[in-house]
């Protein structure tokens, strides 16, 4: 058995245990005691509860002053499995349905070769995020003083990509990952019998109006330049099969690289909200907040993360065009910049936030040596 075959041995066993026990955002304390435990037998200086359950693992070597980051985000999401793997998770309601297990291993990964083999010259700060998919990790840790008390000068983080090949790696400069707004438009009214629609004030057919309604600020009013995805995901009522509901709740999401084109969907909601409603004779009221920020990557760091991972990857792209998930990630480049890139999780893998996805381990190697692979080149020794 090779070195390398060891590592990923080593890697795996991490992951699936990561993924039996999956915790969700900002409630990842076995996660984190492990991450903690492990990085400190590997000699690396640990802090803990850094922004609630994140980990800040550091690693000096040589005489630079310079200090990079490396991020992997820890949490779960509120999905019951379906893979029916050996390893699934053993929590009810609760999997690792976008790869954070792989995430957290793999830079764990980094964390093994940096310490045994350096190669750098400098500080290497590894930050073990809580609570990304809703948004919220990023900002607790910055809250607690990340950039103070762990300084450094860039940041990068990877993210697994179904569909793209194993040993693949792409990104890009500028945009790569959209903001997140979310919505919830309340109508109220005056419910009653099925039977006399004329008697009462519903809020069903205004409801369906307004769904469809939403639908024109992308197609309608934005210039077709500019990129927006809106989407209503949920319709609630208090209605039942022979009454007609007097409250119904529309929740749902809109994504964009802008902040001009955020602003324009939000007034453009509240347009049609209210005079759908003035039409019907209903109140509305739409709640409007911005979640997550857009991504975007530096240029010069985006291409020294091609060309560090070059050396690493089977094939190394340039992404076409930005794509409209989002990511937290994006809350560190408000305060040092740095990039955010994509590694291959196989042609044949489930997508991201499916029941049925897992984490190809055998991504593990490739995404532990791009980390390992940015650290030397942006720390280079003898630099």
């Amino acid at each position: 058995m090779t070195d390398r075959d060891e590592l990923t041995g080593w890697m795996r066993a991490l992951r699936r245990d990561f993924h039996r026990q999956p915790e969700f955002g900002f409630e990842e304390s076995r996660t984190a005691s492990v991450v903690a435990e492990t990085l400190r037998d590997l000699g690396w200086k640990v802090t803990t509860g850094v922004g609630g359950t994140g980990v800040v693992a550091t690693l000096v070597r040589g005489r630079s002053n310079r200090a990079i980051a490396l991020r992997a985000d820890m949490d779960a999401l509120r999905i019951t499995e379906a893979t029916g793997a050996a390893w699934a998770s053993t929590r009810d309601g609760l999997m690792h349905a976008c790869g954070h297990d792989g995430h957290t291993a793999m830079l764990l990964g980094a964390a093994r070769l940096l310490a045994r083999e350096g190669g750098f010259d400098g500080t290497v700060r590894l930050i073990f995020q809580p609570a990304e998919e809703w948004g919220q990790g990023a900002l607790a840790m910055l809250a607690d003083g990340l950039m103070t008390r762990f300084p450094f000068q860039e940041v990068y983080g990877l993210h697994n990509m179904p569909g793209l090949p194993l040993g693949h790696l792409e990104t890009r400069a500028g945009a790569i990952m959209s903001a997140e707004d979310l919505f919830e438009i309340t109508l109220t009214g005056q419910g009653g019998h099925a039977s006399m629609p004329h008697a009462v004030r519903e809020v069903m057919v205004p409801a369906c109006a307004l769904v469809t309604a939403l639908q024109t600020i992308v197609s309608r009013r934005l210039d077709p330049g500019q990129i927006a995805v809106l989407s209503v995901t949920e319709l609630l009522t208090d209605g039942t099969r022979n009454a007609l509901p007097g409250h119904a709740r529309i929740l749902g999401d809109a994504r964009s690289f802008s902040a001009e084109v955020s602003a324009r969907v939000e007034a453009e909601m509240r347009r049609i909200a209210e005079g759908i409603a003035t039409q019907h004779g209903i109140a509305a009221q739409v709640d409007y907040t911005r979640e997550f920020v857009p991504l975007i990557n530096d240029a010069e760091l985006a291409d020294a993360v091609m060309q560090a991972a070059a050396g690493v990857s089977d094939q190394v792209t340039t992404r076409p065009t930005p794509m409209t998930g989002s990511e937290d990630f994006a809350r560190f480049l408000d305060h040092v910049p740095g990039c955010f890139a994509f590694i291959g999780n196989g042609e044949g893998s489930a997508p991201l936030h499916s029941p049925t996805y897992d984490f190809n381990d055998a991504a593990l190697l490739h995404g532990a040596l791009v980390h390992t692979a940015i650290a030397r080149a942006r720390l280079p020794e003898g630099a």
